[in-house]
């Protein structure tokens, strides 16, 4: 089974965060912030990361341009302008960044997508990217934790479903509380947009409304 993995880099050391990657054989990191740079962390800056992870035999592709959490397209976000993760996987930029992912993988590269947050359940790597491949591939979906362990996408999922503190009933299905828990993690941690035009700005703004990082 193919097998795609994603990666949080914060708080962690360069030098780690390489070693966790080669443990996993990743040879193409597909970076998936919207704003590909750390005011904290500068070794994930991109311009860094294009230097330094060649020496490790290790490519760096950014798609945060079709993959990231962000959208300047106003019909993508709500009423509270807040991100629709639903009409964002809908879109024509993020369904090209999935093929183009289907195209590595097929290539053999093994990828590991790349973002800021240290828990992937708070971030859009897993509740955009990794939520719509398990739905529309046969993909395995495997989360590098902070400490190099794995998490699968399913087993993210339970988690969420513990923490949102919900139980199935009798007039409801697995699939209804993983439904549940699932728009309860994006209504709390989905990026939201400001009420100025400004939002775009590479600093430490909140994109998922966890980090202190942009994603």
């Amino acid at each position: 089974m193919t097998t795609l993995y994603t990666i949080g880099y914060a708080t962690k050391p360069f030098d780690e965060f390489c070693r966790q990657l080669k443990q996993f054989n990743i040879t193409a990191l597909v970076d998936v912030r919207s704003l590909p740079f750390s005011r904290r962390f500068k070794e994930y800056d991109q311009p860094n990361l294009q230097r330094n992870l060649p020496t490790q035999s290790i490519h760096y592709i950014y798609m945060g341009d079709k993959l990231g959490p962000r959208s300047k397209d106003g019909r993508h976000y709500n009423s509270d302008r807040q991100i629709d993760f639903g009409k964002l996987q809908a879109s024509k930029l993020f369904l090209a960044g999935i093929d183009r992912l289907k195209n590595g993988i097929s290539k053999g590269y093994g990828i590991a997508l790349m973002c800021a947050e240290k828990d992937p359940a708070s971030c859009h790597r897993s509740l955009l990217i990794a939520n719509f491949l398990e739905a529309n591939s046969k993909w395995e979906i495997r989360h590098i934790l902070h400490d190099g362990t794995l998490e699968s996408q399913a087993e993210l999922m339970h988690r969420l479903i513990d923490e949102h503190k919900l139980e199935q009933d009798m007039f409801s299905s697995s699939e209804d509380v993983r439904l549940q828990a699932y728009q309860a993690q994006c209504c709390a941690v989905n990026y939201r947009r400001p009420k100025t035009d400004g939002e775009l700005v590479a600093d430490d703004t909140q994109e998922s409304g966890i980090t202190t990082d942009p994603e």
